[in-house]
């Protein structure tokens, strides 16, 4: 099988050389001329002959043809359309620099490149959304957020409010791979789920991938999120900054050098706890209640070839009772590039990155009576990639990773009286690193492919204790430890290796419309360990073992494409997904996650399937622009011990996924947008059964059954209106500031959604024989309408 992969990955890239003739190159890069920033899938295309490409993430492009001479097209959306005749009888560089369209009518896009991308693209279950159009999703207390804002968007959905992270075609949390600037972010979210770690002031573009996955991304079964960072402004310096009801934000950006460098530094905090403080005693006594993050970012241009940049994250969450109790935990990340132009052909980068998360937890009077746990996962990466521009029908990218993981469970201890016990858990190490090549390859004006094979390996390494374990007395119960191993430092404790195809091709109907299928296998080494109603800063992330096996999904899709109207102001995709899963995590009931030397023992292992249905139509321009997605899906597991062996739903399981977006432009200052969601309540496990023990209800389970009801179904409906600020002076003459005011109203007809419900039994007094009555008990995050107002500035 391996084989026989690899030997038709080398036929398609031969053919790609076959027909050789005289051709030359152009390329370069691609920027905004107001500011120097570089626009990623930028537009290049050549009407004469039906070709074209566009930029990468770092706007740069390249295309070959044979000699003569070509009308090329430069397009952007929101940027003016640059027309240059070019003569090729040599290698030309030519850096474009797009102006800004006018703003006589704000238009939102929901992908930055050009209109008919989403037909005409080989790419398919991919969302894009640039920051602009994330600033006028109404957003709770108006704060402007990425991952909220991706929700909103066909496949994506999360178990309600406070869930940290976002589920992705039934795939859990910890299933999506979340890059900053390349950098893994393992825990996305601000103040438990309500807000992302992510800075709007910082990010340029986030790109979400649902499927059909380029063979250089590995690592997760779910999905892929892909943020890139600002440069910065390198012909001016800029400030950008907003006053909110929960936090204020304040970035500043400007050259280093005009032309050829730049920085941008972007900072966020909550401050409730500083308003409350005179008020509140507990927050006098040591106690804190916030979060803050710090985002950075530089590039220099060496040359004309080389070009680097460096980039940094630090945020954290602060919930402390007082100064000896409370909780914290936060992302750090650094990531250096190099970019390299070996020649007109071949592109290059070259990456270093950092990723850190932590989380810290204590409790106690003094340091004779308390409970200290620290928990964190880092890891050290090495990324080289390359992309040749064969010619204007081929790309080929081919590049390696290297990943080097530390892991601490716990750093954990305890005293009474004085008394330390040390209860912290031994560290685990290990090393991921790949290797992949993959082509995009048009073979005519009819078909294209996107093709390409992932080789990723998994070491584990000493110093540990390598636990054998047995079967369990009965399926889903905690298995038996038959032995166990020692492993001095650097010995090798598990290896396990894969290969990743993934494949997509592309058929062209019409000019508006087209048919897309794709492969892929993805490989997950790293696993969440949550067994919460919603994923919390608490969850342990482990590595695959000799007893936990790597995840693996296949996944295939189908969709098809097609813009409508006059000017193809609409777009329309329908895509059809499948994915089967192996080696999916449940826990046996009553599992101890935390803090645990034994819990691979407790977990369980087994089948998982999500397919379903996405409907997307867009309104692209207009004065009422906005989506309607919708998504009908079904996600499961079997796992032997569970539900008797059965496919039961998964926690984040939702039939129904309704999501409509619009936005109207009332005048040149006033606009408003509103947002309705609508999704099947997700499932949870409810007693079938009750016992009474000494005048005491126990609710029970008597069929062993999982996720057996649903909650009731979610739905709200948030409205934001924006006052932009005046253009103009008193005199007539413009203001170089610009501002706006954002007034909204999250959850507008104060809907109380059920985030979860337990049972218990209702308080009273009974005499022994009189029946208990019991009652169930429901948890809502928000249940009322909750207004804010904020002010954002530009000068």
């Amino acid at each position: 099988m391996k084989k026989s992969l690899l030997f038709l990955l080398c036929y398609l890239l031969v053919l790609t050389g076959v027909w050789a003739q005289e051709k030359f190159t152009v390329n370069g890069y691609i920027k905004d001329a107001s500011n120097g920033e570089a626009l990623i899938g930028a537009t290049v295309y050549i009407k004469s002959l039906n070709a074209g490409t566009v930029t990468n993430v770092y706007g740069f492009y390249s295309i070959t043809l044979p000699a003569g001479t070509y009308l090329f097209d430069y397009t952007y959306v929101g940027y003016g359309k640059q027309e240059k005749q070019l003569e090729l009888n040599k290698n030309i560089r030519l850096d474009i620099n797009m102006e800004p369209e006018g703003e006589e009518l704000q238009e939102v896009v929901i992908s930055a490149e050009k209109e008919e991308a989403l037909v005409q693209s080989i790419e398919m279950s991919v969302n894009k959304l640039d920051i602009k159009t994330i600033s006028k999703i109404p957003a709770f207390l108006g704060e402007v957020d990425v991952i909220k804002s991706l929700q909103q968007l066909p496949g994506v959905s999360t178990v309600g409010e406070g869930a940290s992270g976002f589920n992705v075609r039934g795939g859990n949390v910890g299933q999506n791979l979340i890059l900053l600037d390349e950098a893994t972010v393992y825990n996305s979210s601000h103040l438990l789920g309500f807000f992302s770690v992510f800075n709007p002031d910082a990010v340029k573009d986030t790109k979400l991938y649902k499927g059909a996955v380029p063979p250089q991304f590995g690592g997760r079964i779910a999905s892929l999120l892909d943020v890139r960072m600002k440069d910065g402004n390198n012909q001016e310096y800029e400030t950008n900054g907003g006053i909110g009801t929960i936090f204020s934000r304040l970035s500043f950006e400007g050259p280093i050098v005009k032309d050829k460098g730049s920085f941008i530094v972007a900072g966020r905090r909550s401050y409730a706890d500083l308003l409350a403080r005179p008020f509140v005693e507990l927050l006098q006594d040591g106690g804190a209640l916030n979060f803050y993050d710090l985002t950075a970012k530089a590039n220099y241009n060496i040359n004309d070839e080389n070009k680097i940049y460096l980039s940094a994250y630090l945020g954290r969450d602060v919930f402390f009772f007082d100064k000896n109790q409370g909780f914290s935990w936060g992302n750090n990340t650094a990531t250096l590039r190099y970019n390299k132009i070996f020649n007109d052909r071949l592109f290059a980068n070259f990456s270093m990155i950092y990723s850190n998360y932590d989380y810290k937890l204590q409790f106690g009077e003094d340091d004779r009576d308390f409970f200290r746990w620290n928990s964190a996962i880092s890891n050290f990466t090495f990324k080289p990639s390359f992309s040749y521009f064969l010619n204007s029908n081929n790309e080929i990218s081919f590049g390696g990773e290297i990943n080097y993981y530390d892991f601490e469970p716990a750093n954990a201890s305890g005293a009474s009286n004085g008394d330390v016990i040390d209860i912290s858990l031994a560290k685990k190490f290990n090393l991921e690193t790949a290797l992949y090549i993959g082509n995009d390859q048009k073979l005519n004006e009819t078909f294209s492919l996107q093709y390409g094979l992932r080789f990723s390996r998994f070491d584990g390494f000493g110093r540990g204790t390598q636990y054998t374990l047995g079967a369990a007395e009965e399926p889903g119960k905690r298995k038996e430890i038959l032995g166990e191993r020692q492993f001095g430092r650097g010995d090798r404790m598990s290896t396990y290796e894969n290969l990743e195809p993934r494949f997509s091709i592309k058929a062209q109907l019409t000019n508006n419309s087209s048919i897309k299928a794709s492969y892929n296998r993805m490989v997950q080494y790293l696993h969440l360990i949550s067994n919460t109603v919603a994923s919390n800063p608490l969850d342990v992330w482990t590595p695959t073992s000799n007893n936990i096996k790597p995840e693996i999904g296949d996944q295939i899709t189908l969709g098809y494409f097609r813009t409508l109207g006059k000017k193809d102001q609409f777009e329309v995709s329908v895509e059809g997904y499948y994915r089967e899963a192996q080696n999916q995590i449940d826990y046996i009931d009553g599992a101890d996650i935390l803090i645990n030397e034994f819990l691979e023992a407790d977990l369980l292992s087994g089948k998982g399937r999500a397919y379903g249905l996405e409907f997307y139509l867009q309104k692209k321009t207009g004065r009422f622009t906005g989506w309607a997605a919708y998504t009908l899906g079904k996600t499961e597991l079997r796992i032997d011990g569970i539900n008797k062996g059965n496919w039961y739903p998964t926690r984040f399981d939702q039939r129904h996924n309704l999501k409509l977006t619009g936005f109207y432009e009332l005048n040149k200052r006033w606009s408003a947008s509103a947002s309705f969601t609508f999704t099947t309540g997700t499932p949870t496990t409810f007693p079938t059964s009750r016992y009474i023990i000494q005048g005491v209800l126990v609710p029970h389970n008597n069929n062993e059954s999982r996720n057996n009801v649903r909650l009731a179904n979610y739905h709200r409906l948030d409205i934001s209106f924006r006052l932009e600020g005046r253009k103009t002076k008193a005199d007539g003459t413009p203001r170089k500031n610009t501002d706006y005011w954002v007034f909204g109203i999250y959850n507008l007809y104060g809907r109380r959604n059920q985030f979860s419900v337990n049972f218990s039994q209702k308080e009273g007094r009974y005499q022994p024989g009189e029946y208990i009555p019991s009652q169930a008990n429901q948890l809502a995050i928000i249940g009322s309408p909750i207004p804010s107002v904020s002010y954002n500035f530009n000068f």
